[in-house]
């Protein structure tokens, strides 16, 4: 808890890159290398206890976006007036 302000950004992140590691695992064999591989070795292979353990050792660190990268996913669609 230490590495984050709240507990639910600990889970969004956490969950996050466990479904990156999920990914990384499952295109190995596809030679893509689209995905970072773990980035601490551990004796567990679960990608959430994986990931929980990058946070506290730093190698994952979480950051906040910012007003400028927030964008309104309504923004793009146009609407259809309904007025006869």
């Amino acid at each position: 808890m230490s590495k984050v302000d709240t507990k639910f950004h600990l889970v969004h992140l956490s969950a996050k890159r466990a479904r990156e590691i999920n990914d990384y695992y499952a295109q190995l064999g596809e030679g893509l290398q689209q995905h970072v591989p773990p980035l601490v070795s551990t004796p567990s292979n679960k990608a959430l206890s994986v990931a929980l353990e990058e946070i506290a050792q730093d190698k994952v660190i979480p950051t906040e976006a910012s007003e400028e990268q927030w964008q309104d996913p309504l923004a793009d669609l146009e609407f259809e007036s309904t007025d006869e």
